[in-house]
């Protein structure tokens, strides 16, 4: 099987981003085309002027240039935008894998930052921290007014560094002070578990994270030696929710089920865009039964791993209708002055479709049930709703996506329950286990033009 070597696109993403599938690349910059471009640059430098110079207050500058700027990219579509130099910054060190922190997962609670669970083996959890506990102060200064990104990324930074905390608890009537040092903590992308005791689940959060694959085959290595190999009925893959990140990593975790065939290929205007990926030998779950679940917050490098194991029948798909975005966005450093996020060429599976907005249909439907406090709250998502998308070449009224929203329990899960069922054999469906050999059938018929075509062309 491939593995990094064969992927030269590493690249970075910023968490905020949703939806992206990165490559890096430096792209030299090319002057303007014509005479009234440079007029338009002129009517823009005579606009600014004005406004630095006779607004009613002296503006922010720098400011005003960053938003000028994005103001340009988003007019492009939804996903090509500017990131600063602390951004940029900010977006390497996610693509890590890890980062310097305390180790603890929060949300915004009244105002104060809630503890809801610290992670094993990390400074706060050595520390005593426990869910529940409320952050109210951060190196002396509150938490009051921040957003949750703000107060993360203040518990954020170098390794070694100690930060002061305040901690209200419930039942101690007073605050507790810790002082901790901040630690290496790791970015936990591949969540897994063994179900029923026969069946291996392997849930992908991101695809933004440079040791993905890594950590995959980390994850079937563990089921592996956890369930026998005559008693493993096979595998969930779970991309609910996941809103894609890296191409590399997406095509490495394709490749990880696959033992030959594309995994996917990109067209741009240039030809240095134009390229083919494509799986080596070596399935590591050694061609057991493989269920992926899909939804409408499956987007992205998702989408890439879905439709190659759904065009090359390795998978069954299971769920509802995924995101729709079929453009691959590559950074472009702009030295101290951050980089440019620019979407440069739409990607296809292999049989060729391209599921910009549309995304791509499961082979099995099954709707998750939201719960009543939920209904009307939860709408379906799809690029095709974002505002100045790319048309995709298939797209219509329908549209794209379907309801993102997996149950917190496991046991309110109607979708993961319907995959081991399959799995187990309880339910069947037509489209369950899938096979491989019907795909190389169906790909060579659709790449093969009819006879009759052939001679109405030489005509």
């Amino acid at each position: 099987m491939i593995r990094r070597a064969t992927l030269l696109l590493a690249g970075a993403a910023l968490g905020a981003a949703a939806t992206g599938i990165l490559v890096s690349a430096d792209i030299p910059a090319r002057a303007a085309g014509d005479d009234s471009t440079y007029r338009e640059m002129s009517l823009f430098g005579d606009v600014f002027e004005r406004v630095r110079s006779q607004y009613v207050s002296p503006p922010d500058e720098q400011q005003m240039i960053q938003d000028a700027i994005n103001g340009m990219l988003s007019g492009l579509d939804p996903h090509s935008s500017y990131m600063t130099a602390e951004e940029s910054e900010e977006m390497r060190d996610q693509s890590k894998g890890e980062f310097g922190g305390l180790g603890i997962e929060v949300t915004m609670e009244d105002d104060v930052v809630k503890v809801v669970a610290p992670i094993d083996d990390t400074p706060a959890s050595n520390a005593g921290v426990l869910a529940g506990d409320k952050i109210v102060e951060i190196d002396g200064e509150s938490v009051r007014g921040l957003s949750l990104n703000d107060a993360v990324d203040r518990m954020r930074g170098e390794v070694g560094e100690p930060i002061d905390i305040t901690i209200l608890r419930d039942g101690v009537a007073k605050p507790i002070e810790m002082t901790i040092v901040r630690g290496i903590i790791p970015v936990q992308s591949v969540k897994w578990r063994v179900e029923n005791d026969n069946i291996g689940y392997i849930r992908l959060t991101t695809f933004m994270n440079e040791k993905l694959d890594e950590s995959l085959v980390e994850a079937i290595d563990e089921i592996k030696k956890e369930v026998p190999e005559d008693q493993l009925k096979g595998y969930i893959l779970d991309l609910r929710l996941n809103p894609g990140g890296f191409l590399n990593q997406a095509v490495a975790v394709a490749d990880t089920f696959l033992d030959e065939g594309e995994v996917v290929s990109t067209r741009g205007r240039n030809s240095s865009e134009t390229r083919r990926f494509d799986a080596g030998p070596g399935d590591l779950t050694d061609g057991k039964p493989l269920v992926v679940l899909v939804n409408g917050g499956s987007a992205s490098a998702s989408e890439i791993v879905a439709g190659a194991l759904q065009d090359l029948k390795r998978a069954t798909l299971v769920g509802t209708r995924t995101f729709g975005k079929g453009s691959v966005q590559t950074i472009v450093p702009l030295g101290s002055e951050g980089s440019l996020r620019l979407t440069t060429a739409l990607y296809y599976t292999p049989s060729g479709t391209s599921i910009q907005g549309t995304g791509i249909s499961p082979d099995i439907v099954v709707e998750q049930v939201l719960p009543e406090d939920l209904e009307g709250l939860i709408r379906p998502e799809g690029e095709s709703a974002l505002r100045g998308h790319i048309q995709g070449d298939a797209e219509t009224e329908e549209g794209s996506g379907s309801v993102a929203y997996v149950p917190r329990e496991t046991e309110d899960d109607v979708q993961l329950k319907y995959a081991i069922d399959l799995l187990e054999g309880k339910v069947t469906d037509d489209a369950f286990p899938a096979d491989p050999e019907k795909a190389v059938q169906e790909l060579q018929a659709a790449k093969t033009p009819e006879p009759e075509k052939e001679m109405e062309d030489a005509h």
